[in-house]
């Protein structure tokens, strides 16, 4: 009697070195509750040295798998036909002092970029200009004007990245965190194309 099972892939998940990686791991499997206990367990690859950071599972490995265990078995494949296996290697620790190193140069860079930009547009004979149109006096320094100017600019900064520190604002994600998604979905694209080697088609292949 031909048994169905319902599988879809997880789009990307994390192993660590010698790490074997099992159906459960990369997939949801819906199903004969029996059945399913079983090809959850059904190893698929272990990670070996010569996969250095990241192995793709195709979703070919997945039903080949399967029908080894029980070739009757009717599987369903939904969504993804890859998932990308990052492999994590332990962290080294951060030096404090190339933490600081880095630190101070993107603080310096960012300070330099703002003031490059204010000085392109002529902030200060903007500030200038807006005090003599309000007060009718002429001011070359209108501090009331550039303090709350310069606090705004640092608060503008933090609403528009939606971070303070660690601590989210809101649940809206940022602009540079839908950039980063996006560049994500990118590099995962052509890492599922460049690493599959389902997908590879050498000249010998064909003889």
């Amino acid at each position: 009697m031909e048994k169905t099972v319902y599988i879809r892939l997880r789009h990307r998940i994390q192993v660590h070195p010698n790490d074997v990686i099992s159906i459960d791991k990369i997939a949801l499997i819906v199903g004969d509750k029996e059945l399913t206990e079983k090809l959850r367990k059904l190893l698929l690859h272990k990670i070996q040295p010569r996969d250095k950071n990241m192995v793709v599972i195709d979703v070919m490995h997945v039903l080949k798998a399967i029908h080894q265990f029980d070739h009757q078995i009717d599987v369903q494949t939904i969504g993804s036909t890859q998932t990308i296996v990052e492999i994590v290697f332990e962290k080294k620790k951060v030096s404090p002092f190339l933490f600081s190193a880095v630190w101070l140069i993107l603080f310096i860079g960012a300070g330099l970029a703002i003031m490059n930009f204010h000085e392109d547009v002529s902030m200060q004979e903007v500030h200038q200009r807006i005090y003599k149109i309000v007060t009718g006096k002429k001011n070359d320094q209108p501090l009331i004007l550039q303090v709350p100017y310069s606090i705004g600019l640092g608060l503008g900064m933090v609403l528009f990245f939606n971070h303070l520190f660690k601590k989210r604002i809101n649940e809206e994600p940022s602009p540079l965190e839908v950039e980063m998604f996006n560049y994500q979905l990118d590099l995962d694209q052509y890492v599922a194309m460049n690493e599959n080697k389902e997908n590879l088609n050498s000249v010998d292949d064909d003889r």
